[in-house]
């Protein structure tokens, strides 16, 4: 599993056009599930996450996690994240996991999330979808459970 982690003043998805989720102050996340993931990774990410002191400090020091700060959480699946670019010029996503499998995980990980407290909005799995957002610092940072 891997996710990329952008710290944001505010963020936003439109979802097919239609509809537009946004958060103020926080995190936006994308997220790629692999063909093989665990609930064992999917705890790892999602610990990772919440927990990782990327947010200053009164000190101006990236001390604090999002809890930490009360932060939002914007929440998006991207296979993508998983692109092998070894060979080629066409990315290949063969190493992404089943769509049913990455959904159930991807859900389950906005889940665990509110769990913690955390404000949690998200994009629809599989739709088309525009996100923007503004990168506080920036502040970007990539997580990928098979390198613990």
């Amino acid at each position: 599993m891997k996710v990329v982690l952008q710290r944001v003043s505010r963020a936003k998805v439109e979802i097919e056009g239609e509809e537009t989720r946004e958060i103020d102050m926080g995190l936006m996340v994308l997220i790629g599930v692999m063909d093989g993931d665990t609930e064992d990774d999917l705890k790892y990410i999602t610990e990772k996450t919440a927990g990782l002191r990327i947010f200053d400090d009164e000190n101006g020091v990236m001390n604090r996690s999002l809890m930490d700060v009360g932060g939002e959480m914007l929440l998006i699946s991207q296979f993508t994240l998983l692109a092998d670019t070894k060979k080629g010029k066409r990315p290949s996503y063969i190493a992404a996991g089943d769509p049913k499998i990455a959904n159930a995980m991807y859900e389950k990980a906005a889940e665990i999330f509110r769990g913690k407290g955390i404000p949690v909005k998200t994009g629809t799995f599989g739709a088309d979808m525009q996100v923007s957002l503004t990168n506080n610092g920036p502040v970007t940072i990539i997580i990928d459970s098979r390198n613990r």
